[in-house]
């Protein structure tokens, strides 16, 4: 994987913007497993970005296992089970 640069003025699509704040708050315990993340209008609003984009950033997060969604309830911390075994993995 190449190296993420460090220069603040290189462009970055801002779904990742979402995607990184989302992952370092569920890493950092802000969200613990099995705990509802933000909604899509939560996170819209919070980072000023499209509705296509945060869903964009909560589907990456999925395909990386570190949440599930659960049709009509919302999207989920996955468990840290889940985390580890990729045979799990909702998606």
């Amino acid at each position: 994987m190449p190296e993420r640069s460090v220069d603040p003025h290189t462009p970055r699509a801002p779904y990742m913007r979402v995607l990184d704040a989302l992952a370092a708050e569920i890493r950092a315990g802000q969200y613990a497993p099995g705990e509802r993340i933000p909604s899509e209008a939560d996170l819209c609003e919070r980072h000023g970005v499209a509705r296509e984009t945060a869903r964009r950033a909560v589907r990456v997060l999925r395909e990386r296992g570190l949440v599930v969604t659960e049709w009509g309830k919302g999207t989920f911390v996955a468990a840290a089970d889940d985390r580890d075994d990729p045979e799990r993995r909702d998606g």
